[in-house]
């Protein structure tokens, strides 16, 4: 059975969703989803970690259970909600582990509240998005509610270097229709504006760059770029895996980020 998620209200003025599962006198570490995916995105890799660590799963802002605010999507913002939370769970130091669009969260958090992370995992991560994310940017612009079954399915098959059961797919379909279609624009369009590139440079704790090497949206050149240009990181290549490691590769993914915590 699945973890029950618990709610809570931040200080950022939004409530979020999240599990909390694990021993508490443990090492903590939070999973953030990438775009449109809840915390659901990490149930295949819940209890190859729970048993050694507090792991913590989080539906962000706009997607999944979690409140879905008018506004409030640029990448600075899930990084506030990300401090807040550690707050009101009063947990003083975490590894951050985040996959695709959350992993720009997890650098940004990195470098703003270093003293707060004990290491990072970036998962199918990026400096910047290319060409490819401009043409998903003009795809999104004419998205609308309710999100159709299809553009979802589509979304998530894209991101596959090896088959993921169709039980579980279709879990995870269901919470991606649960984010609006402003929350994908806005969120998506952040990413596209942000840019980090003359910082991560300035990321000073031990990072986990995890790719796959059938990711169809970050290619091997990016992701080396990105683990070139943090002092003290290991990249780690999943062979024939694409752009969702952890759902792909549950089990190897648990077994690097226990690794390295």
């Amino acid at each position: 059975m699945p973890p029950t998620p618990a709610r809570v209200p931040l200080a950022t003025q939004v409530s979020l969703d999240y599990v909390d599962v694990g021993p508490r006198s443990s090492d903590v570490i939070i999973l953030l989803p990438g775009l449109a995916d809840s915390w659901r995105s990490y149930e295949l890799v819940l209890p190859h970690l729970t048993s050694r660590f507090r792991t913590i799963a989080v539906s962000q802002r706009g997607h999944g259970d979690s409140d879905k605010p008018d506004s409030g999507y640029a990448v600075r913002d899930f990084a506030a909600d990300l401090e807040a939370l550690l707050d009101v769970l009063t947990i003083q130091r975490a590894v951050i582990a985040g996959h695709s669009s959350a992993s720009v969260v997890a650098r940004r958090f990195a470098l703003d509240h270093p003293e707060r992370v004990a290491g990072l995992v970036l998962e199918g991560s990026f400096v910047k998005l290319g060409e490819g994310g401009k043409q998903f940017r003009t795809r999104l612009a004419s998205l609308v509610d309710p999100i159709s079954q299809e553009f979802a399915r589509d979304f998530a098959s894209a991101t596959f270097g090896r088959p993921v059961s169709k039980e579980f797919v279709d879990a995870m379909i269901e919470e991606n229709l649960k984010t609006p279609a402003r929350v994908w624009r806005e969120t998506f369009n952040s990413l596209l504006d942000y840019d980090d590139s003359a910082e991560t440079a300035k990321i000073d704790v031990r990072t986990l760059v995890l790719w796959g090497d059938r990711d169809a949206i970050i290619d091997r050149t990016a992701t080396e770029a990105l683990a070139r240009s943090i002092r003290d990181s290991k990249l780690v290549v999943y062979e024939g895996v694409g752009h969702t490691p952890h759902w792909e590769d549950p089990a190897r993914f648990a077994h690097d980020v226990s690794a390295f915590v």
